[in-house]
């Protein structure tokens, strides 16, 4: 008996959306292509107002961005598929995402998203029974002053534990409000797809919320104004810039009991013994 491998490529022809469906996801497209001068750059906002539509792309989502912008199925799964975040697969009302690059590793990145797939009974990319959370690991999401940072629907949840990440899904899961650290208010994984897609978003507050850099990411910023830090920056043991530690010598000194260098042992140069016209050594 042969064993059938499947490759994630959808299987066509896709069913359609019903008529209603079709007919309203039409006129948001056609507002998503009008803000581009070619169409076919409308592909990617494209996707996110599918996967509103369903909570992940769908072969039906994907044939019909390809119907609106004339591309091919195949065209438009070769993007689908390689950004990560258009889902393959149904997923949770809220997306879990702990950071596990290395600095919230070890800052407790990687505790927090064992602690969270025991408590959670799921896998990496798995979504719960009730279809709530879905747990995944991703990559640096330049919070790095807040590590170890957990984000839910792409907002901030900063200097997280295993004990706050795990009262967070379990708030999540039971409808209870959640508040992210900064930026603006939760929302569905799908009402996230829209605003993702170019579609105002319509949290209260949440235009004038900011998901902005602590002070230590915007310091090169600062320094590339012309501003001055406000901090003064030491030398990592603790001496003024150019004092050396007790013990060791400053740059271009030598050490107590060591010769200068180029200077051996006699006081002579390093080259001494040496024609300094030929390169041969001297007789």
């Amino acid at each position: 008996m042969t064993e059938q491998i499947s490759l994630g490529m959808p299987q066509l022809p896709a069913p359609g959306y019903p008529a209603d469906v079709r007919a309203r996801l039409e006129e948001d497209a056609r507002a998503v292509v009008a803000r581009y001068p070619d169409s076919r750059s409308a592909l990617l906002p494209l996707l996110h107002l599918v996967q509103s539509e369903e909570g992940h792309v769908t072969r039906t989502g994907m044939a019909f961005c390809a119907d609106v912008l004339g591309l091919t199925t195949a065209e438009v799964t070769a993007v689908a598929t390689f950004y990560t975040m258009y889902r393959r697969k149904p997923s949770g009302d809220y997306q879990v995402g702990v950071c596990t690059n290395t600095l919230c590793a070890v800052m407790g990145g990687d505790a927090i998203f064992d602690e969270l797939k025991e408590h959670l009974g799921v896998g990496n990319g798995e979504t719960t029974e009730d279809g709530k959370v879905t747990l995944e690991h991703i990559e640096c999401n330049a919070a790095c002053d807040f590590a170890p940072v957990v984000m839910v629907n792409w907002e901030f949840f900063d200097n997280q534990t295993p004990e706050s990440a795990k009262e967070m899904v379990d708030d999540l899961r039971a409808g209870r409000t959640v508040e992210p650290t900064r930026g603006a208010p939760l929302c569905t994984f799908k009402e996230t797809a829209r605003i993702l897609a170019g579609f105002p978003d319509e949290r209260p507050g949440a235009v004038e919320a900011t998901g902005g850099a602590g002070p230590a990411s915007l310091v090169g910023l600062r320094l590339a104004r012309g501003e001055q830090p406000h901090h003064r920056i030491v030398h990592p043991r603790g001496e003024s810039p150019g004092q050396s530690a007790p013990g060791q010598s400053a740059p271009g000194q030598s050490a107590p009991g060591q010769n200068p260098p180029g200077q051996n042992s006699s006081g002579q140069g390093g080259n001494a013994g040496r024609d300094e016209t030929s390169g041969q050594e001297g007789k």
